[in-house]
């Protein structure tokens, strides 16, 4: 690493001292007139009149400026400019008295950047934070490839005449913090340092001393390595908590150095200390911008063999991550010739050393953050807080699932927009990829992990989300299945066996398995005739193109499936006598009746102006009763839906009513505590009947021989069935029946 020559300057700079009154002029009208926020140089701009390259050469100090300059810049924070404040630049004088020499440089692993693309923002922003605000601790944090590494270089080089000392040092080999603390202090100790206190505490005042003498800049590279896997974003491996205090005190203790950090991860020291008025800065590195990222792709592929709308297409997809996009130009050179459109046609991105960077940092994740990962990869657009507590099958409290998606975001693995979070495409990929691989080993195998915490498909999302998740989830999966298990035989036995399985072990149980099992038969697509899925929860199915002819779902949870049409609240359901046709009846005032073999709404059945409380079909299967809050009761035609006939006669609401065996009789049974008897035929009442003064909640025909027998004798005679009488009476109840 060389040093730039010192260049033959005229004018006045300040000195240390009179750098540090106007600093601390600076920070002090900050706090009393800008709520404690920095100034930007466009501020300091507009604050005393100059330019802000003018601005920022004064508080750099690395050229000189008349003398006019420092009086305005001093004036505008109301102070006086002393001849102790400045010193006339001689020619050929190494700027600042302070320029690192050779001997005070050690550059360790430290990149090679002499070529380098944009980033002409982050360099102004850490140059304002490092030099011009005198920050003590700089974190540049960002997802694996991002340019971390070779941005603080940069920033290094172009910075180094402020400083006294620079030291680079990688942690990608995790040495132990006594013997990394031991190798600053002999470096910034000009190697006069031999006895070392002990302990760190110890060796941390040491090292504070060094950094409060000189001004220093102290560069750690690979921070990410020092921290855990498998638990929160920023916690430490077991032995290297060292470095946490470390980070703290030279965060929040006074010195006049700077430690410059890159992270995949943020160290939680640096997440608790940072803020706009702090001395503790973070930058999140993003990906780069199509025309640097254009740049990076045409030192390997040939410019003219692409359009523009490519480049763009492949920048984006990788969200400009320099290291990703060097990887598949590589790639896109020796397999697709160099054609970029092929290599964007044949849809996967995620291969070679991008699935193994990515993985790296997956599989530090605890489980509750790499649940999350799956649940934004099967979105497929940004999830809120609370859309993604309710789709959990088990959900987390809201303050931990908050956490985790902070801890996620402080890995640099999620995006929050405004609509909430999501993942960058090629991590959206990475994560399918994996999901689809670990669904499909747990099918095979049996043991349902996320096959049962995860929907494939959701059947309530918006259509183009669910015709996504079909083409990217479900069929893939179907896909690998019929390839490992040699045929869609093979693969609707593994499937009925995950169903048995289900049945036998956790029945009831909340779950997305038997949900996502019955999605996969459909798109096999299989005849599910005689299929078993009865005591399951059927989540998120789209039973809207299914024949379910013969399927029981006895006793099972259909919450979050979709059917033809909304079901909404129905406080009455009946089946036709031959299976074939189901009615429901609710709140909104009519009667629907759907095919059960598909969950086709056939017809609608409207009149009634009040809630419906009872619909049942007629032995025949022809004629569909219903008593209603309107205190009617209503005969429908069963093929048309047209109303028949209205029997009028009750004064209150109408509970129940039931069909005599025959079909010739029906009965009904009201709130105005009375059951009524009609001929089906003609629609008159023919006997009524009180229920001694109580609500008749529920009425239902005997199948007796006397009372078919009644009403056949009713219908020749048309006098009635014989005087009924109240033969028992049961008064064990104490409460309503539900």
């Amino acid at each position: 690493m060389h040093l730039n020559k010192p260049k033959r300057k005229r004018g006045v700079i300040l000195t240390p001292t009179g750098l540090t009154k106007l600093q601390q002029a600076k920070r002090a009208l900050e706090l009393q007139s800008n709520d404690g926020d920095r100034y930007t140089l466009e501020d300091l701009s507009a604050l005393t009149g100059l330019a802000p390259s003018t601005v920022m050469k004064v508080l750099r100090r690395e050229e000189g400026a008349d003398k006019q300059t420092l009086l305005c810049l001093f004036g505008a924070f109301e102070l006086e400019l002393g001849k102790e404040d400045f010193v006339r630049l001689s020619t050929n004088i190494q700027l600042n008295g302070l320029g690192a020499t050779a001997g005070h440089q050690d550059w360790g692993e430290a990149v090679d950047v002499s070529v380098f693309y944009g980033r002409s923002q982050e360099l102004n922003q850490l140059d304002q934070w490092i030099v011009t605000e005198r920050c003590r601790l700089v974190a540049v944090l960002g997802m694996g490839g991002i340019g971390k590494t070779t941005l603080a270089v940069r920033s290094a080089q172009q910075i180094q005449h402020q400083f006294e000392f620079i030291i680079w040092r990688s942690l990608r080999n995790a040495p132990p913090f006594s013997e990394f603390l031991a190798d600053l202090i002999q470096f910034l100790s000009n190697q006069q340092e031999t006895n070392l206190p002990e302990s760190t505490g110890g060796r941390i005042l040491r090292l504070l001393k060094y950094l409060r003498s000189s001004r220093s800049l102290v560069v750690i590279d690979n921070a990410e390595t020092i921290l855990g896997g498998g638990e929160s974003a920023g916690y430490y491996r077991s032995g290297y908590e060292g470095y946490g205090d470390f980070f703290k005190s030279l965060g929040e203790v006074a010195h006049q150095s700077c430690l410059l950090l890159t992270s995949r991860e943020t160290p939680k020291e640096v997440a608790l200390l940072c803020g706009s008025a702090s001395a503790v800065r973070s930058l999140q590195l993003m990906g780069l911008q199509a025309v640097e990222g254009q740049e990076i792709l045409k030192q390997t592929l040939p410019p003219a063999a692409q359009s523009e709308t490519q480049w763009r297409a492949l920048i984006e997809y990788y969200s400009g991550n320099p290291l990703a996009l060097k990887i598949a130009a590589t790639n896109i050179k020796y397999v697709f010739d160099g054609n970029v459109g092929e290599f964007l046609d044949q849809g996967t991105a995620v291969f070679g050393d991008i699935k193994e960077l990515l993985a790296q940092q997956f599989d530090r994740l605890p489980e509750l953050e790499q649940e999350i990962m799956y649940w934004l990869a099967i979105k497929r657009e940004p999830l809120t807080l609370v859309e993604l507590r309710e789709d959990m099958v088990a959900p987390a409290p809201q303050m931990r699932l908050a956490a985790a998606l902070e801890s996620l975001g402080r890995r640099s693995l999620i995006e929050k927009s405004q609509g909430g979070f999501t993942l960058q495409p090629v991590v959206m990929e990475y994560v399918t990829s994996r999901l689809i691989e670990q669904v499909c080993r747990e099918i095979t195998t049996g043991q349902v992990g996320l096959f049962g915490n995860h929907a494939l498909m959701q059947a309530t999302a918006k259509d183009y989300i669910r015709d996504t998740q079909v083409r990217l989830l479900l069929q893939p999966v179907i896909e690998r299945l019929l390839a490992v298990l040699k045929s869609q035989t093979h693969v609707e036995s593994q499937l009925k066996r995950t169903l048995a399985m289900l049945q036998q072990h956790s029945p009831q149980q909340r779950s997305y398995a038997g949900g996502n099992v019955l999605n996969l038969l459909s798109h096999l697509p299989t005849e599910l005739s005689g299929y078993d899925f009865s005591h399951l929860a059927i989540w998120q199915a789209d039973l809207r193109r299914m024949s379910l002819h013969s399927v029981n779902f006895a006793y099972a949870n259909l919450a979050k499936s979709v059917f033809v049409d909304t079901l909404g609240p129905n406080f009455a359901v009946a089946f036709s006598p031959n299976g074939q046709l189901w009615a429901t009846a609710g709140p909104h005032g009519e009667i629907r009746l759907y095919q059960v073999a598909d969950g086709q709404q056939l017809l609608a059945c409207r009149g009634h102006t009040g809630w419906i409380w009872s619909v049942t079909f007629s032995p025949c299967g022809r004629i569909v009763a219903s008593g209603s809050e309107d205190h009617t009761v209503r005969l429908w035609d069963a093929s048309t839906g047209e109303c028949v006939k209205i029997l009028s006669g009750h004064s209150s609401a109408i509970r129940s009513v039931a069909f005599s065996g025959n079909g010739q009789m029906l009965a009904s049974g009201s709130e105005d505590s009375f059951i009524r008897l009609w001929d089906v035929g003609t629609g008159h009442c023919l006997k009524t009947l009180q229920a001694s003064g109580h609500k008749v909640m529920s009425v239902a025909f005997s199948h007796a021989s006397l009372a078919n027998q009644g009403a056949e004798d009713l219908l020749r005679r048309s006098t009635g069935v014989e005087e009924p009488i109240c033969r028992v009476r049961f008064e064990s109840h104490l409460s309503p029946l539900p």
